[in-house]
């Protein structure tokens, strides 16, 4: 199922790749006078000039608040975390933030746990450990489940040295988490004490609308955060995990 996840993932990109090359080649021959210059040809270069992601393109991407030139960045670095599952096979540490789809990433690591055990997926759900490595340390995948780096902390940080979560620093809005691994277990009860149910979300907006797949355009999952506080006083602060910042 992973490699139906890796399909998905491919033809979103591709979708996306395939929209702004051809668009940025429309605009340059109206700019030569070959083809005449559209109102959305005219909107688009307005948005290159001002430094901001074209509608066109926004439309059949995931959701992001970055400017054009972070944008751009952010780009790369996912074609590449694709293309080097594509060359390499599966990755020691998911980049959760390169995902178009997360969700059905989650979803295949479930499965996968559910079929190698051959038990019902229904009885499958993730535990958390946030692991004391960053993914430069990784040099194996987990025996089940899959570790992941790439998000973020607001509202709080993570303190290395207790290994929960601890006050902001001043002037710190955010702190990347270390690799966390999910891990796949079945008929699984939630800790009632030390974690906070941390939402993660794909950027700061935190809002999203219910897309056509019935899943959120924004809020991925909740991961258990180990944390020597009360849930609602994280709550409080407003603390989440983010996939992608807007910088």
């Amino acid at each position: 199922s992973m490699n139906t996840v890796l399909t998905q993932e491919i033809i979103r990109y591709n979708r996306l790749l395939n929209m702004i090359h051809n668009s940025l080649q429309e605009l340059l021959k109206a700019m030569k006078g070959l083809v005449v210059l559209s109102q959305a040809l005219e909107e688009m270069s307005k948005s290159l000039f001002n430094n901001a992601v074209p509608v066109m393109w926004s439309k059949v991407a995931y959701p992001s608040l970055k400017p054009l030139a972070s944008w751009v960045l952010d780009l790369i670095q996912r074609v590449e975390f694709v293309q080097a599952w594509v060359d390499h096979g599966i990755p020691n540490v998911f980049w959760i933030s390169g995902f178009f789809f997360p969700q059905a990433f989650l979803t295949g690591t479930l499965q996968n746990f559910a079929r190698k055990y051959v038990i019902s997926i229904d009885t499958v759900s993730f535990g958390f450990q946030v692991m004391k490595l960053t993914s430069k340390d990784v040099i194996q995948t987990p025996t089940d489940g899959c570790y992941i780096r790439g998000l973020f902390v607001e509202g709080a940080r993570w303190d290395p040295a207790t290994h929960v979560l601890g006050e902001s620093r001043a002037k710190e809005l955010f702190t990347e988490m270390p690799v966390i691994w999910l891990q796949p277990e079945q008929n699984r009860q939630t800790p009632t004490s030390g974690i906070y149910m941390c939402p993660v979300y794909k950027t700061l907006t935190r809002a999203g609308t219910l897309s056509t797949t019935g899943h959120s355009t924004n809020f991925v999952f909740t991961i258990e955060v180990p944390s020597s506080k009360s849930q609602k006083y994280w709550i409080k602060r407003g603390v989440a995990l983010i996939c992608a910042l807007n910088y």
